[in-house]
């Protein structure tokens, strides 16, 4: 996450447009809801109304969508063709989940998209649509505005392609979720990023970091578990465990006792229970987990187990590490897993 001083140096350079920085962030303007490169020549917003990422993909899963005037995923080397032609397939239809077939529809190589988009951005092309994708569902959540309101400053002519790349995450169009059981979810702030906070007025759900990797897949296989809809919202668990977030980053609180409800298999549930035990700064490795429910051959169902968690920091994953003490895999990022066990140490 930027500091303080990062953000006002960058800002500098967005008003100078200052072509050095090209690359080195990006910046999403909280009015248009759009991200753009250092020098871009549009009019220049307030500070406080400009949020910082290192990578496009931060910003579009934060909801911003790539700038007009100034094509970010364009510059500064002059995207290609096929780049250009792919990015606006997207904005044309940002609920499309690409197949093999698509790109050829569009006389596009999959191959040579997957590898372009990675050379050029950092992500392949499936994981830009992705997060643009996802980032419009968070958009409403985000923000809790109405649908319309959210639609606008998408910048969608019509309502069609915010309703359906909604609807893609969260299960239902806008206008149909007051029907059946509804889960609310709400966008929350921390210092490692941001979190989407998923649950009733019983218990929370799930808890992940925004940009973790397969985070559309968890946020699918809940709405068919508890047969809901999704909508932006809140309720007293959410709220519970927004004001012990900020106790624990801020280090005041070691047990997290915001009522969950764990949707997983009998050995799935087993481990959790098992991760919950792990003493608040220290780790374990998946063997000794194996080893403590009574099934030493399992560690690697236990990886996986691990690995199927949708509570982070809850049910605490970022505990377990190799054998060797290396620190294996997290969904929410190795960086973020370094950061929580050196400040639960």
């Amino acid at each position: 996450m930027l500091d303080d001083r990062s953000k006002q140096e960058y800002y500098q350079a967005l008003l100078e447009k200052n072509t050095k920085y090209e690359g080195v962030f990006f910046v999403g303007v909280k009015t248009t809801g759009v991200f753009c490169r250092p020098s871009c020549p549009a009019r220049k917003p307030k500070f406080e109304n400009c949020e910082f990422f290192e990578t496009a993909q931060e910003a579009l899963l934060a909801s911003f969508r790539p700038c007009k005037r100034c094509c970010p995923l364009c510059h500064p080397y002059q995207a290609s063709k096929l780049i250009e032609t792919l990015v606006k397939a997207v904005e044309e239809n940002p609920d499309k989940r690409w197949k093999d077939w698509d790109f050829e529809q569009i006389s596009v190589d999959a191959k040579t998209a997957r590898r372009q988009f990675k050379k050029r951005f950092g992500m392949t092309f499936v994981a830009y649509a992705r997060a643009r994708r996802i980032g419009i569902a968070m958009k409403l959540i985000r923000k809790g505005s109405s649908v319309i309101d959210a639609q606008i400053s998408t910048g969608y002519e019509s309502d069609s392609g915010f309703r359906d790349a909604f609807s893609r995450i969260m299960g239902s169009a806008p206008t149909k979720l007051g029907e059946g059981p509804v889960l609310k979810a709400s966008w929350l702030d921390t210092p490692l990023g941001p979190m989407l906070a998923i649950g009733d007025d019983k218990a929370l759900y799930l808890l992940e970091f925004v940009d973790r990797r397969g985070l559309e897949r968890e946020i699918e296989l809940l709405r068919k578990k508890t047969r809901s809809a999704i909508i932006p919202g809140s309720c007293d668990p959410i709220l519970s465990i927004k004001q012990e977030l900020n106790e624990y980053f801020q280090g005041k609180l070691q047990v997290f006792k915001t009522q969950i409800s764990s949707l997983g298999t009998p050995f799935q549930k087993l481990v959790w229970e098992e991760l919950k035990k792990i003493p608040f700064g220290k780790t374990r490795s998946y063997a000794d987990i194996a080893r403590f429910i009574g099934n030493p051959s399992a560690y690697r169902a236990v990886a996986r187990a691990n690995g199927a968690n949708c509570l982070a920091l809850i049910i605490p994953c970022h505990r377990v590490v190799n054998t060797d003490g290396e620190l294996g895999g997290y969904g929410g990022g190795i960086a973020r897993k370094k950061w929580l066990i050196a400040h639960e140490k």
